[in-house]
């Protein structure tokens, strides 16, 4: 039986944190698809570029069509997957309708239409920042990430490889309402400047840091870097070669943005420490990442020649 987590103030805190980073995420989102991409006949990809295909086509408010076929993929997501994967995303469609529905009613100057192809960058941007931004904190725009994610249940096929499938087909298809292959390429324009903004968004928001802090006042050290910067320390038995002397080093992995504060924590201490700070690839376990890996027994479980019901 699963339990929940206890619910602390840290925990509120974060969760606040997350939807409102989620509110900003989809406002930029909003912006550069309502302001930059739909007025210049710029598709992107996704559940807003099938919303787009179908404006240019018969003059549904991109907000409308976009709504009421998230609603219908969440309802079959939220029998197959649950509640718990997709309340945030409810929230970011929620909030990405309303902001697009405001943008595209309120704002009607044509930006940029003589310059399409800047049109496509700039609208990628805020799409890839927004949709960077609404991933790194646990949050979604639906649409084909609910599509892959309930064909990643049953196969084991990587959710980057069917989104990449879902929206090039999508962005491919603007040609049969536009008849305009260079639309169609500004699209793909879109699509590859989205995808490279969403992989800095999410990774920067990730990347960390793991310094090696030797001091003879690493008690000290550790104990104000548990406290302040809420980072656990590990104690590792060292010697030095050239004095013979047994030292104690201090191994910490720490958020990028925590850098300035430990470092400023152990010049406070110990302006004379010997501390060597590099950056890691992926740290995974309690106050980082989730791994990212399924195993064997995990997709015979969800297969469905060995489970053709799965619970939500």
């Amino acid at each position: 039986m699963n339990h929940l987590p206890p619910i602390t103030k840290a925990s509120v805190g974060k969760e606040v944190r997350d939807y409102i980073m989620i509110t900003i995420a989809m406002l930029s989102y909003a912006i550069g698809w309502g302001i930059f991409l739909l007025p210049n006949n710029i598709t992107t990809g996704g559940i807003a570029g099938v919303s787009s295909i179908l404006f240019w086509a018969t003059g549904i408010p991109v907000q409308v069509s976009y709504f009421i076929i998230n609603a219908i993929l969440l309802l079959i997501a939220l029998r197959i997957l649950g509640l718990r994967f997709c309340v945030k995303t409810i929230y970011a469609v929620a909030v990405l309708t309303l902001s697009v529905g405001l943008v595209t009613d309120n704002y009607h100057a044509h930006l940029l239409s003589d310059q399409p192809f800047m049109a496509a960058i700039i609208g990628a941007v805020f799409c890839g920042c927004g949709v960077g931004l609404g991933l790194a904190n646990n949050g979604s725009t639906g649409g084909t990430d609910i599509i892959a994610a309930l064909i990643n249940k049953y196969r084991d096929v990587s959710l980057g490889r069917v989104i990449l499938i879902c929206d090039v087909f999508i962005i491919s298809s603007s040609y049969l309402v536009l008849k305009d292959w260079e639309k169609v390429i500004y699209g793909y324009v879109v699509l590859y400047v989205t995808a490279f903004c969403i992989d800095q968004v999410v990774e920067s928001a990730r990347r960390s840091v793991q310094f090696f802090i030797i001091s003879s006042k690493y008690k000290e050290i550790g104990e104000r870097i548990n406290h302040v910067a809420g980072r656990g320390c590990t104690v590792i038995d060292g010697m030095g070669f050239y004095s013979g002397r047994d030292v104690k080093m201090l191994f910490v992995l720490a958020k990028r943005r925590q850098s300035s504060l430990i470092f400023r924590i152990i010049n406070e201490i110990d302006p004379h420490a010997f501390v060597s700070q590099s950056a890691v690839i992926g740290v995974y376990g309690e106050g980082f990442d989730h791994f990212k890996v399924r195993t064997k027994s995990t997709r015979e479980a969800t297969s469905p020649q060995t489970s053709p019901t799965v619970a939500g």
